[in-house]
């Protein structure tokens, strides 16, 4: 665990991030991606969080007019995998995502979804987090967690 993050649980307001995350260079990062098809727009960022919303539309639809559960979990990595790039030195290292979950809570059928990612554990070589994702009336409708291998320039990312 970082030093960072060890004073985080202990109660110490300090950043989890590097720097302060660049918006518009996060939206940029979408570009040509799956975040850019399903409309996946990072919004904000506080100390130890980061928010980004996703539209519920005929894109991210399973066949009975309701988000997708795939789609939340690509919402929820997005939000993890770009949370890790965040805390990790850049010319140093890669974040891949290891190992996501989801409990898909309660249904969408339009509007946008907001998802918004915490570190559980920063550590050396793995990350963890919570992403919780809520409905346009703040009404919870994914808990997901993801574990990020935080792999150093030159190796091969870690078996699946």
């Amino acid at each position: 665990m970082t030093a960072n993050a060890a004073l985080f649980e202990k109660g110490f307001n300090m950043s989890v991030w590097r720097q302060a995350p660049d918006i518009e260079a996060l939206m940029a990062a979408q570009k040509n991606t799956i975040g850019e098809v399903l409309d996946i727009r990072f919004e904000s960022f506080t100390d130890d969080s980061l928010t980004a919303s996703m539209v519920v539309d005929q894109r991210t639809h399973q066949p009975f007019g309701l988000l997708h559960g795939g789609a939340s979990v690509v919402l929820a990595e997005s939000l993890g995998s770009m949370a890790s790039y965040l805390i990790v030195d850049p010319s140093k290292y890669f974040c891949v995502g290891l190992e996501v979950n989801a409990n898909h809570l309660r249904g969408v059928r339009t509007g946008r979804v907001t998802g918004v990612v915490r570190p559980v554990h920063i550590g050396r070589t793995t990350h963890v987090w919570d992403i919780r994702i809520s409905t346009e009336e703040g009404k919870l409708s994914c808990i997901s967690r993801l574990t990020v291998a935080v792999v150093p320039h030159g190796q091969e990312p870690p078996a699946r």
